[in-house]
């Protein structure tokens, strides 16, 4: 965003008028111990053009730029340029939410659009304008089919789910008497068999990760099976990439599907903003939480756009809202358009085989480093993967730091079963932008 100054003039007036005499008198409620009182060092003012060479300067004396196997439920993914181009125009930059539809086609379209894209992305009938995250939208999902199934006793999640969305639901669910039952995970991913016993009629949801926390594909007809057979609806928290090549959650007959859209187009970025996707069946758009768009006519018959089905506690009595949710992540959506509808069904099954193929090198690779095998080596996955380490997950990955290769997260951080899934265990995740020349750089240097 571009930056804009202030002059001493519209300073003295905005001080006037917020009855203060300077600045710092902004910050006398700050202890006099906190304040920074002494001169900053600061060098003396560049040009534009001496800053420019100056900073050129500086990035000149950058190493090598890190490599990232990463996993955990961000990925570095290749964004082609034309999604900073677009999602940068100053119409979607500083749009604000489209209350007044008819001064907000433009966003409306877009997230017409994106709706619809997810919609042939997932094999759902409905999608949302996004939610905030993976996490919150796992949560919402959840109380989407409480609502739905009207059972609000319990809820059944794999212990294969990432531990950080089952702790934000299990926030979400502490204060209503609902119980969160979390199904045993053993081997890399649930059994069908086991997880039909912990399956009753007061079961809310089955909610199922595909590819799961560890990397390895579940059984998901047979678990959605079991979550109907008791009148369960069945949440799939799934990844955008993997769709390239794996069935969609709408082909074997999940009633709603959420994911972390961070994949399609976002950077990194520390975390964050990131996007939460959710699609369902037609049958339970009315109780979908979060903003719907919807096409019309005019009175002239010209196509347009408005916001509908708007179930927030902006719009109607609190009592009656489907969520708390009042807003959703319009630029990340946006990106998101942007990055399908450049790739295209061919380009996302060509992304797709990519990870699958340099994943499954990595690890053949990585297995033959003594001290390193493969955590759940007789499950399939699809581009992350588990290697458990004979000294620690955190010796492997300080070792690979020192190298220049960013690894983990290791599974002991999270404290709970997926330490004991896999003892010293850790994640690594193999995109499209890795090479076999880094992979096997990667190996060498754990050898080494």
């Amino acid at each position: 965003m571009a930056y804009l100054d202030n002059t001493p003039e519209q300073q003295r007036d905005m001080l006037k008028t917020i009855g203060v005499a300077s600045i710092s008198e902004l910050f006398d409620q700050i202890p006099a111990p906190l304040r920074l009182d002494r001169p900053l060092a600061l060098p003396p003012a560049l040009t534009e053009l001496e800053l420019e060479a100056h900073l050129k300067c500086l990035a000149s004396r950058n190493g090598d730029s890190r490599v990232s196997f990463l996993g955990g439920g961000s990925y570095d993914h290749f964004i082609p340029a034309a999604v900073d181009a677009v999602a940068s125009r100053s119409e979607f930059y500083t749009a604000y939410t489209p209350y007044q539809a008819e001064a907000s086609q433009g966003s409306l379209q877009a997230f017409f659009e994106y709706q619809t894209l997810i919609c042939q992305l997932t094999g759902m009938d409905v999608s949302n304008a996004s939610l905030y995250e993976g996490g919150t939208a796992v949560s919402e999902a959840v109380f989407m089919a409480m609502r739905i199934t009207d059972r609000h006793r319990r809820v059944v999640v794999l212990g294969s789910v990432h531990p950080e969305y089952r702790r934000v639901c299990q926030t979400y669910l502490q204060q209503i008497g609902c119980e969160l039952v979390v199904a045993p995970c053993r081997d890399g991913a649930a059994d069908p068999a086991e997880v039909r016993k912990l399956l009753d009629d007061q079961t809310a949801c089955l909610v199922i990760q595909q590819p799961n926390f560890f990397g390895c594909l579940e059984e998901t007809r047979e678990l959605v099976d079991a979550a109907h057979a008791v009148g369960a609806l069945a949440v799939v928290s799934f990844d955008p990439i993997s769709l390239g090549l794996l069935a969609r959650p709408g082909e074997y007959g999940a009633d709603i599907a959420v994911a972390e859209g961070q994949s399609l187009g976002i950077p990194l970025q520390y975390g964050g903003p990131y996007l939460g996707i959710m699609a369902c069946k037609q049958e339970y758009v009315r109780k979908m939480p979060g903003r719907l768009i919807g096409e019309t006519v005019d009175r002239a018959g010209r196509r347009c756009y408005v916001l509908n089905l708007q179930a927030r506690e902006q719009h109607i009595r609190r009592e009656k809202a489907t969520s708390n949710i009042c807003t959703n992540q319009g630029l990340m959506a946006l990106r998101a358009t942007v990055f399908l509808s450049l790739l295209g069904k061919a380009g996302l099954r060509e992304v797709a085989e990519l990870c699958v193929q340099k994943a499954h090198y990595a690890a053949d690779r990585l297995a033959r480093v003594a001290g390193l095998q493969l955590a759940f080596p007789g499950r399939p996955f699809f581009k992350e993967f588990t290697v458990r380490a004979a000294g620690g997950a955190e010796a492997v990955i300080a070792k690979a730091r020192a190298r220049g290769f960013d690894l983990g997260p290791g599974l002991s951080r999270y404290g709970d079963s997926h330490a004991s899934a896999a003892e010293g265990g850790l994640l690594i995740a193999v995109t499209e932008r890795r090479t076999r020349e880094e992979i096997d750089r990667l190996a060498d240097a754990l050898k080494a």
